[in-house]
């Protein structure tokens, strides 16, 4: 019986940094067999991005949760058959190089391919596998800015804003999950091959703007989409506003500007010319945007002006620092909060798998593997490798294992 709905499906993971590893870390708290391959001698170069524990980083665990690990030099012709025999046993190879780098390390789409008909492989990449920029070296930011995403966060008079969060790499790596599944799904189905899967940060971030580009398009370019700091560009109210003790959102849209309107005080602008649309709202937003931080300057406590907007069934939430969101009892009963339990870490939390099921309930992740921890294991287990050809390998095919 299924402990888990990828029990089974064998993933080869040639991916670092977020991207590629948050889309195989998901796969393998599903359930997959996820054998992460890192080169010698120093492995995934997230290993050394703090917070770091007795020489162990917990971003690099965070992103690795579940997998297995052996780490070679690929450029060694031992360790790159050893590759190509894992290849063999997969059903998903993801690789997050630089597009060509993969094929000349002798592991391109056409090699994987020929290895292994079945398997799917997924390349992951600032700007894709094809187009001018596919060859530029890109990461999150990189790819942010060329989509126009960069443009739009921030404030108007002021430079360009970064986000505080990997949105485009977690996004990315999601993305590539999707695309991986249904791949996997339309091979099952009709038994057929595999293909290889082009993903980018580049195409998810322009995907994000959900109303900048139809709005350039069909202005014909005379709407020029701009950030617009704390407050949306197009549509009043929805921003943030000033609390009797923090900050606030607040988010106001058709008859919930009824709602709103009573709830603070201000029923005669239900019938007032200057808030009868959207439009023209926006254009008076200077008024209701100073009458909204009035009527929340009257409370004690940010909880109690939030309360009356819910009440009200108006649109409300604190902005909680990270540290409050972890603690929030919602996401709590959720657990949207993680425990990972890591041997030299300790006890510490992460974002957990946003991915729900009826039939799998969300569990604590198990904890990532150490750099060429599983070496010898996934020569003998995986591959079936005699003890004696284990050994020579990890003596002379340039194995690499921490000391633990």
């Amino acid at each position: 019986m299924q402990s888990n709905m990828l029990d089974g499906v064998r993933v080869v993971d040639f991916t670092q940094f977020v991207a590629g590893p948050s889309c195989t870390r998901l796969m393998a708290e599903m359930g997959a067999d996820v054998i992460k391959i890192e080169m010698a001698p120093n492995g995934d170069l997230c290993r050394i991005i703090p917070t770091i524990v007795d020489g162990r980083s917990a971003y690099f665990a965070q992103h690795n949760l579940g997998k297995k690990s052996i780490c070679l030099d690929l450029r060694n012709p031992e360790a790159l058959s050893v590759a190509k025999d894992l290849i063999k046993t997969a059903d998903l190879v993801v690789e997050s190089f630089s597009p060509g780098v993969f094929a000349r390390l002798g592991l391109g789409w056409d090699v994987v391919h020929d290895l292994n008909p079945n398997a799917i492989m997924c390349s992951i990449s600032a700007f894709g596998q094809a187009g001018p920029r596919s060859n530029m070296p890109g990461f999150d930011y990189i790819a942010q800015a060329v989509a126009g995403v960069t443009h739009m966060i921030g404030e108007e008079d002021r430079a360009p804003s970064l986000p505080g969060v990997a949105v485009g790499d977690i996004g990315t790596g999601i993305t590539a999950l999707a695309a991986v599944m249904t791949a996997l799904f339309h091979r099952e189905r009709t038994g057929g091959n595999g293909q290889h899967l082009d993903i980018s940060l580049l195409d998810f971030y322009f995907y994000c703007h959900e109303i900048n580009v139809q709005i350039s398009s069909t202005s014909n370019g005379e709407v020029k989409p701009m950030r617009s700091g704390s407050q949306h560009p197009i549509v009043a109210p929805i921003g943030v506003y000033k609390g009797p003790e923090g900050y606030i959102v607040i988010l106001v849209l058709g008859d919930q500007w009824e709602r709103m309107c009573r709830a603070i005080d201000k029923e005669e602008w239900i019938d007032d010319p200057r808030f009868a649309t959207t439009e023209s709202r926006f254009d008076n937003k200077h008024i209701t945007n100073e009458a909204i931080e009035n009527w929340l300057a009257r409370f004690d406590t940010d909880a109690d002006a939030i309360a009356a907007l819910e009440k009200a069934r108006v649109p409300v939430a604190p902005i909680y620092t990270v540290h409050q969101a972890m603690q929030d009892p919602h996401l709590l009963q959720r657990k949207t909060v993680a425990t990972v339990n890591d041997p030299i870490v300790g006890a510490y939390s992460v974002p957990a798998n946003p991915l729900r099921f009826s039939e799998f309930p969300p569990e604590d992740p198990p904890r990532a593997p150490f750099l060429g921890e599983h070496n010898a294991s996934v020569l003998a287990d995986v591959l079936g490798y005699a003890p004696d050809q284990v050994e020579s390998l990890l003596k002379t095919a340039g194995f690499h294992a921490e000391n633990r």
